[in-house]
C-alpha cells in the first residue's frame, strides 16, 4: 500500500500523464489500435489480463487474454465509474485521496462495491474533452496503469 507522502509524489506525475497524453481525434479505428497493442503487449508478456476501451457510453473493444475471468470485467466497469465521476484516471483518484491521508472505499462517499480507485482506467481526451476510457485490470494497480500509458503514448507519438 502506498502511503501518504509517496501518493503525494506520484500523484503530479500522474496528473502530467493525463495532461500530455491527448488526443487531436480518436475513433473506432484508434480504440481498435490502441486495444490490439495492449492484446500484443499483454500476450508477449504473459500478462492475465481483460482489457477494455469505451467511447462515451459505447464499448469499442474488449478482450480477455488466458488468466482473465469475470472479475476482471468488474473491475474495469468500477473504475470506469471512477473516471467518469473524476475525469482523472483512477489510479490519480487513489492516489489524491491517499496523499490526503483518506480511503477511497470510506471518504468518497460513494459505493466500493461500484467504484474503485485501483489503477488501470485512464481517460482518453480528444482537445481536453473526455470522450472515453481505456483500461486494464489483472495486474497490480500500478502495473494495469503503466501498461495502459505505455500503450495510449505509443499510439500519441505515430498518430497523434
Amino acid at each position: 500500500m502506498t502511503d501518504a507522502h509517496d501518493a503525494a509524489d506520484l500523484l503530479p506525475l500522474l496528473l502530467e500523464q493525463e495532461r500530455v497524453i491527448q488526443f487531436d481525434s480518436f475513433d473506432v479505428g484508434d480504440a481498435w489500435a490502441v486495444g490490439s497493442r495492449l492484446v500484443e503487449l499483454g500476450n508477449a508478456r504473459r500478462h492475465p489480463i481483460a482489457v477494455s476501451i469505451m467511447s462515451g457510453d459505447q464499448r469499442v473493444f474488449h478482450a480477455a487474454l488466458p488468466g482473465a475471468c469475470a472479475d476482471n470485467d468488474a473491475w474495469l466497469e468500477n473504475k470506469f465509474r471512477v473516471v467518469r465521476r473524476f475525469a482523472n484516471s483512477s489510479y490519480a483518484v487513489g492516489m489524491r485521496f491517499r496523499a490526503n491521508s483518506r480511503d477511497f472505499s470510506t471518504d468518497s462517499n460513494l459505493d466500493p462495491n461500484t467504484h474503485a480507485a485501483h489503477g488501470g482506467a485512464f481517460p482518453l481526451r480528444v482537445q481536453g474533452s473526455l470522450i472515453g476510457v481505456v483500461g486494464v485490470s489483472g495486474l497490480v494497480q500500478r502495473d494495469d496503469h503503466d501498461l495502459v500509458v505505455e500503450a495510449l503514448e505509443e499510439h500519441r507519438r505515430t498518430h497523434g
